[in-house]
């Protein structure tokens, strides 16, 4: 953490300079609305929210600052339907747990696409998430306007614009883990620690406009070995043209370095935040993006938006930041959109290629490209919405996976549809109806990782196919008034249904060319137990039924701010592959729910705000999951993959509400204090089989803006 101050101050004495200079006003008309209640994911062009025909949650800025969340994985999982686990985030059940690998949500970021293209994973703690104007989460398949990866939602967010008169923040926060409730889980001595800073910077001057961020974080880490230590800078620039006065040019940029410990495996249930010996994974890994982009409107009110991103991950060993894997994306997508008589017509089209170096994943590289179309029909208080896209996606030259025969030929391309309507019932209730496909194609690592670890062992499978899938859904969202507070409360009924859904299942996986497995010679390469394990399949169909409830509020009611976020989800998520070697990797082979869901989930966080004081409250609660893979619970063949897994799970069989408190203080317009306390009871829960989450942990934060 030293090791960023000196370049912390240097960026803050330059940026005093910056501001120093004179401010003027600006005429360009091409420009972002800062309004609340408008966001831009759902169609690509603004909405407000109520007309926005499938559902929708916006977190507020306030609300991520305010948290003190130190990535965007913390932020997301604040909302109402959406669960995270290790990295891999599910909205209504859509998600289990993969490993890491392959993401059914997809991460947008100033509107394109930012999925990592060896392992298809988002990168959550590369993500400038302090920066945001807003993280708008969409529930659903949104493959038509965004492609793959959107079968079960969209997470986007846009940087904000940089002001006239200029920014400048600073957020500062420190915490310390306190004891677990059972003595065995501790093996620290002195408490372990974690800490943030970020700074950033914005102004528009003239024709120009700049924001630079730094971002630094250190946390040693409440498991044995899974610490984190990063440094992050981002920024933006743009140009707007005075010949030529709807035209914006410009780009964004983020590189991060990061070294961490991979806990991935508990020692016993008694000593759940112990590591399993020899299971440590140190790494070492760099993320660097940069954005070229172009807005411009013609003379006959025609938007054309070309956005490009070229995107580099990797993954190093602790000594070095490239050793693993090395993966390159190249993207670019153009959109034309324009109003005619009552419609807002979208075209566009996108290409996406990724390369992959990887002497675990092999080398790869992979071609998408799609053509979609949108169009946006009003007339009085009813909103119609239609659109499709047309998918090809090729890897290693092989044999296009989005072969499809409509009966009457093959087609080398897939076509994705969806079609929303929005009605207006009265002044301040909406009612909404949405079908849409999605499709997601496999990640490299989810068709060619070969690993293994303490017991685990994972197999590769080229022959993985896409997924497919469709969600429906029928919503109500109510406006509530009391004076200048104002709440939306929602209610929607959904149906999610997948085929080819990619599970990783348990089993025996024998290559071909192996004509038989013996058990007597443990140093043979036929031995049974080295060919035992997991790999990633398509688990045939799936469907998650339920009903969501949620609201959000921001306001003042006389002197007293509310801000609030609140959300109930009921899922029924069923497997309907009847393969009797399938269900019995099921640790309950009687119940058909899918692994690694649940059927309850719940949100709740409120913030009041009086004067100079505020306090919020935060709990989230969700059922027991019933199912997990039975080889957890059971090991394989004598061989305990998570010690003591089937005990914990006999003791700890209900769901646990989690609450957080936080307590602030405004110094001044400029100046702000914060104390949080997260898990106030000290509660013991997992996110999946074997990941105990954090004891109660304290966290002092001050926030700076000028």
């Amino acid at each position: 953490m030293h090791s960023v101050v000196f370049p912390t101050l240097l960026f803050i004495f330059c940026t005093q300079i910056f501001y120093a200079q004179d401010l003027t006003k600006d005429s360009l008309k091409i420009k972002i609305k800062d309004e609340k209640g408008v966001v831009v994911s759902a169609a690509r062009f603004e909405k407000n929210i109520e007309q926005v025909n499938i559902s929708m949650e916006v977190l507020r800025p306030e609300l991520i600052a305010n948290k003190g969340f130190s990535n965007l994985e913390q932020a997301v999982g604040q909302s109402p339907g959406v669960f995270t686990m290790d990295g891999q985030v599910s909205i209504r059940g859509g998600g289990g747990y993969a490993y890491g690998a392959g993401s059914r949500v997809l991460l947008v970021w100033n509107g394109v696409p930012m999925l990592s293209p060896d392992i298809g994973d988002v990168k959550w703690n590369a993500i400038p998430m302090e920066h945001a104007s807003q993280i708008e989460i969409i529930k659903g398949a949104s493959s038509v306007l965004f492609g793959s990866g959107a079968l079960n939602g969209i997470i986007a967010m846009n940087e904000k614009d940089a002001p006239v008169d200029g920014t400048i923040s600073i957020k500062v926060q420190s915490g310390i883990y306190g004891s677990p409730k059972r003595e065995s889980m501790k093996w620290w001595g002195a408490p372990p620690t974690f800490e943030l800073i970020d700074v950033y910077a914005a102004k528009r001057k003239n024709n120009h406009a700049i924001t630079l961020g730094v971002n630094a974080f250190r946390d040693k880490g409440y498991r044995e070995g899974d610490h984190e230590l990063r440094a992050r800078v981002h920024g933006t620039y743009a140009y707007f043209s005075k010949r030529v006065p709807q035209l914006k040019a410009g780009l964004s940029f983020h590189a991060q370095a990061q070294e961490e410990g991979v806990f991935i495996l508990w020692r016993n249930d008694s000593m759940g935040y112990n590591a399993m010996p020899n299971t440590l994974s140190e790494q070492r890994a760099v993320r660097f993006s940069v954005d070229p982009y172009l807005l411009f409107v013609s003379k006959n009110k025609t938007k054309h938006a070309l956005r490009t991103r070229y995107y580099l991950t990797t993954t190093g060993n602790g000594l070095v930041y490239v050793d693993a894997s090395l993966g390159q994306l190249y993207y670019a997508d153009y959109q034309a959109t324009k109003k005619i008589n009552g419609f807002q017509l979208a075209f566009g089209a996108t290409s996406n290629i990724s390369q992959v170096t990887s002497y675990i994943f092999g080398n790869h590289l992979s071609k998408n490209f799609s053509a979609y179309q949108q169009t946006d029909w009003s007339k009085g208080k009813f909103d119609l919405q239609a659109g499709f896209r047309l998918e090809y996606c090729q890897l290693n030259n092989a044999t296009p996976e989005t072969i499809f025969d409509w009966g009457l030929g093959i087609l080398p391309v897939y076509p994705i549809l969806r079609i929303g309507s929005h009605y207006e019932v009265a002044k301040a209730t909406h009612l909404r109806a949405s079908l849409g496909q999605g499709i997601r194609f496999p990640a490299v690592a989810e068709r060619y990782i070969s690993t293994s670890v303490g017991g685990l062992r994972i197999f590769q499978n080229p022959a993985l196919l896409a997924e497919r899938g469709w969600a429906a859904e029928l919503g109500l969202k109510q406006i509530l008034r009391i004076g200048d507070w104002k709440a939306m409360v929602d209610i929607a009924g959904f149906v999610n249904s997948y085929s080819n859904m990619t599970e990783f299942a348990f089993g025996v996986f024998k290559p071909d060319t192996m004509a038989f497995l013996q058990t007597t010679n443990p140093s043979a390469i036929n031995y049974l137990y080295n060919w035992v394990g997991f790999q990633a399949q398509n688990a045939e169909r799936a469907r998650i039924t339920g009903i969501e409830f949620s609201m959000s509020s921001s306001g003042k009611i006389g002197d007293l701010e509310v801000l609030s976020l609140l959300g109930y989800t009921y899922m029924n998520p069923v497997s309907l592959n009847s393969d009797p070697t399938y269900i019995a990797t099921f640790s309950d082979p009687t119940n058909s729910m899918l692994k690694y869901r649940f059927k309850h989930l719940a949100k709740a966080d409120i913030e009041l705000n009086y004067k100079k004081y505020g306090i919020g409250f935060s709990g989230r609660y969700n059922s027991f999951m019933r199912n997990i893979d039975i080889a957890f619970e059971d090991g394989i063949l004598g061989t305990e993959i998570l010690v003591g897994m089937d005990h914990y799970r006999a003791i700890f069989n209900r769901g646990v509400p989690v609450f957080d408190i936080r307590l602030n203080y405004a110094f001044s317009q400029q100046l702000k204090f914060n104390f949080i306390v997260n898990n106030l009871t000290n509660a013991e829960y997992v996110s999946r089989p074997g990941a105990i989450q954090a004891p109660r942990n304290f966290m002092v934060q001050l926030q700076y803006a000028l």
